[in-house]
C-alpha cells in the first residue's frame, strides 16, 4: 500500500457520484456536516446522526469467493462453471461499503430478486472482524 497513485479516469463512477452529492448539496443550501457537529452536546449521550441520514452508501451481496489463476480466468466462457466456497443454502453476505454489516437468504419479489436479512452483525463483530 505504499504507491496509492491514483490513475485518471479509474474511479470516474465513483467521482460522478461524488459530484451528484454535492451538486444536490450545493442546491439544498448546505454545507458538509462537521464532525463537531456528530459529537453529543455535553450532558447529552445521544450522537446526533441527522447529519449523515442521506449520504449513499453502496449495499452489495456477496455469493462466495474464490481464487483463480488469471491462465484459468482467461479460460472462461458462456457455460463456464466457477465454484465458491460457500455451500448452497448457506446465507449470503450484506457489504455496506465493503464491510460486512449482515447475512441473509435470496428471496424473490416481483420477478426481482431480494435479500430477507436473517442476522444483523453487531457493532462490536464487526470491529472484532477489522483486526
Amino acid at each position: 500500500m505504499g504507491n496509492d497513485k491514483k490513475i485518471p479516469g479509474q474511479d470516474a463512477a465513483l467521482d460522478a457520484d461524488w459530484a451528484d452529492v454535492l451538486g444536490e448539496q450545493a442546491r439544498a443550501g448546505g454545507d458538509a456536516p462537521h464532525l463537531e457537529e456528530l459529537r453529543p452536546e455535553k450532558g447529552k449521550g445521544e450522537i446526533n446522526l441527522d447529519t449523515i441520514l442521506d449520504v449513499p452508501v453502496t449495499i452489495s451481496m456477496e455469493i462466495g469467493r474464490t481464487r483463480i489463476a488469471i491462465r484459468n480466468l482467461l479460460q472462461l466462457n458462456q457455460g463456464s462453471v466457477v465454484e465458491f466456497d460457500r455451500l448452497a443454502g448457506e446465507p449470503m453476505d450484506v457489504l455496506v461499503n465493503g464491510t460486512l454489516i449482515a447475512q441473509g437468504e435470496v428471496v424473490v419479489v416481483n420477478e426481482k430478486f431480494g435479500l430477507r436479512l436473517t442476522d444483523i452483525i453487531s457493532p462490536a463483530d464487526r470491529i472484532k472482524r477489522l483486526s
